[in-house]
C-alpha cells in the first residue's frame, strides 16, 4: 500500500468547515423530523384508538403503506411527485425556500412517524382499560382521557423504543442526500470528490453518527435506570 493518510487534509480548512456545515443540517433536518413524526405518530394513533371502522382502517392502511415500503423509494416518490399532490402555491414556496431540506423533513417524518404510532399503540394497550373508561365516567370526553390520563402513562413506557425509533431517523438522515440535501454524508461526498481522501473523510463521518449513537444510547440508558428506580420505590 502506498497510500499515506492525511487526516489534517480534512479537518482543517474548508473541508472541516464543510463537515461542520453538514452536520449541522443533519441535527436539523433529524430534530425537526423526529418533532413532527412524534407528533403525527400520536395523532395517527389516537385516531385508530377511536374504534371508527373508516378512520381506523385508514390510519392502519397508512401504517402499513409506510412500515413496508423503503425510505429510500419514499424519499425519491416525495421529491418527484409531490408537486402532483401538493398545491401549486405550496410548489411554489418550497421551491423559492429549500425544497430539497423540506422534502427530506417530509419523507422522514411520515416515514417514522408509521412505527412511532405502532410504538405509542403498544403502550396503550399495556394502559389497563379501567383507566380509559373512568375518565370517561367523569364526564372527560375521549380526546381529554386520551391526553390528559392515558397517553401520558403509555409515552412513560415506551420512552426507551422511542429513543431507539428517533435514533433510526438520525441515521435514516443520510439518505436524504441522495435528493441534494447537504448534510453530513453528503458534504463528506464532496470532500472525497474535491481531495480523494475518501477514507479519512468518511471515517470522520462515521465516527459523528456513532458520537451521536452514543449520545442517545447514553439517554435512553440513563432513563431505563431512573424508570426502573422509580418501579422499584
Amino acid at each position: 500500500m502506498n497510500y499515506e493518510f492525511n487526516w489534517m487534509a480534512v479537518l482543517t480548512g474548508e473541508y472541516r468547515d464543510w463537515i461542520i456545515q453538514g452536520l449541522m443540517v443533519t441535527l436539523k433536518i433529524s430534530a425537526i423530523s423526529i418533532v413532527l413524526s412524534l407528533l403525527l405518530g400520536t395523532i395517527v394513533t389516537t385516531l385508530r384508538m377511536t374504534k371508527i371502522r373508516v378512520v381506523e382502517w385508514i390510519c392502519l392502511s397508512y401504517i402499513e403503506f409506510f412500515r413496508n415500503t423503503p425510505l429510500l423509494v419514499q424519499i425519491f416518490f416525495w421529491y418527484f411527485g409531490s408537486y402532483v399532490i401538493l398545491p401549486e402555491a405550496v410548489n411554489q414556496w418550497l421551491y423559492a425556500h429549500d425544497y430539497e431540506f423540506a422534502i427530506g423533513v417530509v419523507s422522514l417524518t411520515v416515514y417514522t412517524a408509521a412505527f412511532i404510532a405502532e410504538e405509542i399503540r403498544s403502550g396503550i394497550i399495556s394502559i389497563p382499560k379501567e383507566q380509559m373508561e373512568s375518565s370517561r365516567a367523569t364526564g372527560l370526553s375521549f380526546i381529554q382521557s386520551m391526553s390528559f390520563v392515558v397517553l401520558p402513562q403509555a409515552f412513560r413506557i415506551v420512552i426507551p423504543t422511542l429513543i431507539s425509533q428517533f435514533l433510526n431517523l438520525i441515521k435514516n438522515s443520510s439518505l436524504v442526500m441522495t435528493i441534494g440535501v447537504m448534510d453530513l454524508t453528503y458534504m463528506t461526498r464532496q470532500i472525497e470528490s474535491y481531495s480523494f481522501r475518501g477514507f479519512e473523510a468518511f471515517t470522520v463521518a462515521t465516527l459523528l453518527y456513532i458520537a451521536i449513537s452514543l449520545i442517545v444510547s447514553f439517554a435512553i440508558t440513563v432513563y431505563n435506570r431512573k424508570y426502573l428506580r422509580m418501579i422499584k420505590y
